[in-house]
């Protein structure tokens, strides 16, 4: 078999498998539902998510180990990753395929020529990790007061591993840049643990937005699966609906368009994680390379070459992207193979990056979390309408650990999750948050799927015990995610004096987290007099009401005087009937004064019970902006967002 061929059937059963694991992200006990289907395991393998992740974090998500085996085997063998596993570059594969297939020799030459503009995607791969590495530098801070020697050891290993894996090339000359910066970023720690110990440096982890695997998984869950969904509705549920879906798919369709213009655009220009693993890639053991047999010099190898990384010359064996595609158009007894390094035709392995462009992008990266944190949106300005699911971890946190793939989201039984827009800041952007109109009902108390399928611990895996605070966590309560507020502008009973119980009837906490304040109010033009009285009905004058509108039960008559109404059971236009068993001994005088006055039920929202799971909210009867909402207040996950005194909590 041909390593193309391996190459391709690898290509499509990951692809098929991603997809699937995309189908099967769906709550549920049948083999075609997330029942024991890894469906995460996509961005567990990306190692972009494992290096973000502890840049923010310090530490290593246990499901994120599957990343650390892929960096190991960049090392050995390539960027096989990006050849053989991913399925976004596979797509992009395949349409660049299509659009030149029958292409003119020399144009499908000059489309893979290299190009200096794939330098672009070092600097973006450079502003993401610094925008993720700021907490490392003030962990590094903090140890140096406990550990000096320690910590002087670790910041000169991170200075060493940025320089070398990035800037520097083998020589004298490298050597004395990774001693001088080390040693530079080793005085500033030590002058930042003298002069200021507790310098707030804040991280955010944003690789979420371009990495091709969450790029991907957003894309399909929120975009192209629910338009699958509404031409094939026989065979995939439909009904699924997200906000901000169109600007989603709109990103995915331009990644993949781009492809008209250069071939893999996105994996030349863009990909960060094809950056880190070409970075990765320039130590590999193993790679594309001549063999010193003669060449032709036919040009067949860059023919079809995926990363432009020209293998008829020096070979650029970071670019090399493992399609193999040069040995397959080799028309020569074996003057390319793949083989030890280095090879004897040459390699070229710098990435193109100058030192003002590194120390510009990390700058930039740098500069991003406190630019999104100056508004305060974490803080005293967070944002109530901010809702994150049951096991979010505080919100600085989540923004550590978030990846923006929104598995969470998909995963969501009654599609009541949908990615965040700009309304909460840029930094939120497609990080789940809660909206309790749209979808089939609120967050449903029986529900704990979204932790489970976090991959980074983002929203921590919740067990049913947890959430509902019983057993060993009855101490702590139910875990609340906000609290509902009753708009008295809005609500029917408050505002209207039209009868509904709707939000007290559909709380699904026990006992009830909203009760009912009862009172009796005289309706518009109740006040009326009577004319006529014969046994339980009466005449009453006044404008003409509409047959039975006051025979619903909710509403009763009370003559003047007295302390307890009588309930109406049916009106014509100018009569009231009563229930017989509460009529009058003797009919009420002509000309006495009686009272039309309905029963109203105002809804009252208990802090302590309420959990603001948004079942209240989805339920209300008023449409548009809902009568009864629920915003972030009171939410388990901080303290500072609480409205109760805690003896009362």
């Amino acid at each position: 078999m041909k390593i193309t061929t391996a190459r391709r059937l690898a290509q499509v059963f990951f692809f098929a498998l991603f997809v699937w694991l995309g189908l099967a992200a769906a709550v549920g006990t049948s083999w075609g539902q997330w029942r024991g289907w890894p469906i995460a395991w996509f961005l567990q393998l990306d190692p972009l998510v494992a290096v973000g992740t502890v840049l923010t974090t310090h530490s290593l998500h246990p499901g994120l180990v599957w990343g650390l085996g892929m960096i190991a085997v960049t090392i050995l063998f390539g960027r096989v990753f990006c050849g053989f596993i991913c399925p976004f570059g596979a797509l992009h594969q395949f349409v660049g395929w299509l659009v030149r297939r029958a292409g003119r020799f020399k144009d499908r030459i000059a489309a893979n020529a290299y190009r200096p503009a794939q330098v672009v995607k070092y600097y973006l791969l450079i502003a993401l990790l610094a925008a993720a590495a700021g907490n490392l530098l003030l962990h590094l801070v903090h140890a140096s007061r406990a550990a000096p020697v320690l910590a002087l050891a670790a910041t000169a290993a991170v200075v060493l591993a940025l320089l070398g894996l990035t800037l520097c090339r083998i020589g004298a000359g490298s050597r004395r840049r990774l001693v001088v910066g080390a040693a530079l970023l080793a005085v500033w720690a030590g002058l930042a643990a003298a002069i200021a110990p507790g310098l707030p440096i804040i991280a955010t982890l944003q690789t979420g937005l371009l990495d091709p695997i969450p790029l991907l998984h957003r894309s399909f869950n929120l975009a192209l699966l629910p338009v699958a969904t509404q031409g094939f509705e026989p065979w995939l549920p439909a009904g699924r609906v997200y906000a901000g879906a169109g600007l989603i798919g709109a990103v995915f369709l331009s990644a993949l368009l781009l492809n008209l213009a250069v071939p893999r655009f996105f994996c030349r220009f863009v990909c960060p994680t094809g950056a880190l693993l070409g970075v990765l890639g320039r130590g590999t053991l193993w790679t594309i390379g001549q063999t010193g047999a003669k060449c032709t010099e036919c040009a067949l190898c860059d023919v079809d070459c995926e990363g432009a990384c020209t293998p008829m010359g020096p070979i650029r064996v970071s670019e090399c992207l493992m399609c193999m595609n040069c040995l397959d158009n080799c028309p020569t007894v074996m003057p390319l193979a793949y083989r030890p390094r280095p090879s004897p035709g040459g390699e070229v392995t710098g990435h193109g990056i100058t030192r003002r462009g590194f120390v510009a992008a990390a700058a930039a990266g740098l500069a991003v979390a406190p630019l999104a944190r100056v508004g305060a949106l974490t803080g005293t300005a967070w944002s109530p309408g901010l809702i994150r699911p049951p096991g979010a971890v505080a919100e600085e946190e989540f923004l550590t650990r978030c990846l923006k793939c929104d598995a969470c989201i998909r995963v969501c039984p009654t599609n009541v999750l949908q990615p965040a827009g700009l309304a909460h800041g840029w930094e939120a952007l497609w990080t789940p948050v809660l909206d309790n109109r749209i979808g089939t009902s609120g967050c449903q108390l029986h529900c704990i799927a979204c932790g489970h399928a976090c991959p980074t611990g983002a929203i921590r895996p919740l067990t049913l015990a947890e959430r509902h605070g019983t057993g060993d966590f009855e101490p702590n309560g139910p875990v609340r995610i906000g609290l509902a507020f009753v708009d008295r502008g809005r609500c029917l009973p408050w505002a209207m004096q039209r009868p509904c119980i709707v939000c007290e009837e559909n709380c699904p906490v026990t006992p009830k987290a909203i009760y009912v304040s009862e009172v009796y109010e005289t309706v518009r033009d109740g006040t009326r007099t009577i004319t006529a009285a014969t046994g339980a009905t009466l005449r009453i004058d006044g404008p003409a009401l509409a047959p039975g509108h006051v025979a619903t039960g909710d509403y009763i008559c009370r003559l003047g005087g007295e302390t307890a109404g009588r309930r109406i059971i049916a009106n014509t236009a100018d009569s009231l009937t009563v229930d017989a068993a509460h009529a009058w001994q003797e009919p009420p005088a002509e000309g006495a004064v009686l009272d039309v006055q309905v029963r109203l039920q105002r809804p009252v929202v208990d802090p302590a019970r309420c959990i603001g799971c948004g079942v209240c909210e989805h339920e209300c009867p008023v449409n548009g902006l809902r009568a009864i909402r629920i915003t972030a207040d009171n939410e388990t996950r901080s303290a500072s967002h609480s409205v109760l005194l805690k003896t009362n909590a």
